[in-house]
């Protein structure tokens, strides 16, 4: 059970529902071309955020893996969301941190680049998210660069904090300070397509459904 109840509302809603009210209140639309790579299920929570960026780290006396700082500073309610743009094939996530988050209950794992041990995660029922897979390394490679700070994912700037949900259709990304009006506004467009829904199956032809109907409920819901 999330602790946060907009969580909760956000976990029960569809992407597309989400990314239509997006859509309607004139924010950054949803990121897609994302793959679901392990586990089969949606996921939602408030983004932990890591940037990699290519090259080995500087030295240090305390050396970390990479991503282990967000995994033990996250929860329940968030998600591990990555930034490897590098352009290196080279694997932001793999299996132990995989195992690690889910020891503590994290919600899963998104990732703008690579991802590796899919099968291992897949076997524990951990969800990941990324643009490819690799068996890759991420040693000699890559390293973190930043924890908890704005990263750049898709076409938008993702933040520490924000809200995000996401299936195999896209991924859908709200700015805290808009989290209610989102969710306000997603009710309402999943309210309306439920009626639609139930309109087809009572006989109603889909093109009276999906022409006037769907339409004026888009125009509406910009008002």
């Amino acid at each position: 059970m999330a602790m946060d109840s907009k969580i909760a509302r956000l976990r029960a809603l569809d992407i597309c529902d989400l990314s239509d009210a997006v859509d309607a209140l004139g924010l950054k639309p949803a990121v897609t071309g994302l793959f679901q790579v392990s586990a089969g299920k949606p996921i939602a929570g408030r983004a932990v955020t890591v940037k990699l960026i290519a090259g080995n780290a500087p030295p240090s006396d305390h050396p970390r893996h990479l991503c282990t700082t967000a995994v033990e500073a996250a929860g329940p309610d968030d998600i591990i969301a990555i930034e490897q743009r590098s352009g290196l094939d080279a694997a932001a996530w793999g299996g132990i941190l995989a195992r690690a988050a889910q020891v503590r209950g994290i919600a899963g794992t998104i990732i703008d680049g690579p991802a590796r041990d899919i099968e291992e995660s897949n076997r524990i029922g951990y969800a990941v998210y990324a643009r490819a897979m690799t068996c890759r390394t991420a040693r000699g490679r890559i390293h973190e660069a930043e924890c908890q700070t704005p990263i750049s994912f898709g076409d938008l700037t993702l933040h520490p904090g924000d809200y995000i949900a996401i299936d195999r259709s896209g991924c859908v990304v709200i700015p805290a300070a808009s989290i209610d009006d989102v969710l306000s506004r997603a009710e309402q467009i999943r309210d309306r397509s439920d009626d639609m829904c139930a309109a087809v199956y009572a006989g109603v032809p889909v093109s009276q459904v999906m022409g006037g109907n769907y339409e004026h409920m888009l125009q509406e819901l910009k008002k």
